[in-house]
């Protein structure tokens, strides 16, 4: 008979924790869930069972119910690199509620080529990059846009 897996039923935020058993290393999808089996970077495996959906910051940490603590990691993964005019840049990315990392000389998006020839036509320059993805969260949305709801409509 094989054992429960370990449960974690909350998070603790990045900075508000020390110690941490184990890692879970997430891309920007991966980070947004409420129940999923994950399993860490030393193998062994635990069950997140929160009880609503979160978007996990890099460094956030799930908090086993035996007390231990799983730190999260932003995955590396393939990104759009948009250097420019940047203030001008970021107001067309937030035009189309593209998920956007903004650093003080980059902004970072995930690959999209539709939105990389709008970007070139504004005369943006554009590099592949692979690195961790960690937007902005918008007003909207605690850790992440979550859907367009900002009471009016756009009729």
């Amino acid at each position: 008979m094989t054992e429960p897996l370990p449960r974690a039923t909350e998070i603790c935020p990045a900075g508000e924790w020390t110690g941490a058993a184990g890692s879970v290393t997430l891309d920007y999808e991966a980070r947004m869930l409420r129940r999923k089996r994950l399993e860490t970077v030393d193998g062994w495996s635990f069950l997140a069972d929160l009880p609503e959906a979160v978007s996990l910051g890099e460094g956030d940490a799930f908090v086993l119910e035996d007390g231990r603590l799983v730190a999260v990691r932003a995955a590396p993964e393939a990104l759009l690199e948009v250097t420019g005019d940047l203030p001008r840049l970021a107001w067309h990315i937030g035009n189309r509620h593209t998920p956007c990392q903004i650093e003080e000389t980059r902004l970072l998006i995930r690959v999209d080529h539709v939105l990389a020839k709008m970007l070139d036509g504004l005369g943006a320059h554009l590099h592949d990059v692979t690195a961790p993805f960690t937007p902005e969260g918008g007003a909207y949305g605690h850790g992440r846009t979550m859907g367009h709801s900002h009471g009016h409509s756009h009729d």
